[in-house]
């Protein structure tokens, strides 16, 4: 199957894409995080379940703001020739890399219900591991399975 089958075509696929990639991201990589930083368990997840939907329309926000600059700085990384796959994953560290910045404080901001410079301070202590998460849970979980459903999409208009 051609690789461009594999990615949104319309406004309409965009939308479908970018919803399963931030729902995918939003529910493994903040009860990951949050769990890492306070500890795993049903309290924790409860807390931090009340807090996804705000978390989860910064993640949109976000990748709608950085969707040119990533592009852009992956286009710096990548050459003409490069796969496929190559292509998606160094688009996905691009992603990452920028959205995690921001979200590494402004997560913490709605995560916490506060607004204090904590996560300023402790920016260059817990942005590794922050991100070091989203990427593996985008590059490897979230776009992969997004893909696929893009894929199965529009095999199955082909066929209708």
């Amino acid at each position: 199957m051609s690789y461009t089958q594999r990615l949104p075509q319309t406004g309409k696929e965009t939308v479908l894409f970018m919803g399963i990639i931030s729902l995918i991201s939003v529910n493994l990589i903040a009860p990951v995080i949050t769990g890492l930083e306070v500890g795993f368990s049903l309290a924790h997840w409860l807390m931090v379940l009340r807090q996804l939907p705000l978390l989860w329309l910064c993640v949109i926000v976000l990748v709608v703001v950085t969707q040119r600059p990533a592009q852009r700085l992956a286009g710096l990384l990548l050459e003409r020739n490069d796969g496929f796959k190559a292509t998606m994953l160094i688009t996905a560290l691009c992603n990452v890399f920028l959205m995690s910045l921001v979200l590494t404080i402004v997560g913490t901001w709605i995560g916490t219900g506060a607004i204090t410079v904590s996560p300023i301070v402790h920016f260059f202590a817990k942005w590794p591991r922050n991100f070091t998460i989203a990427f593996i849970v985008e590059g490897f979980i979230a776009q992969p399975f997004a893909r696929s459903v893009m894929a199965w999409y529009h095999r199955s208009a082909q066929t209708a």
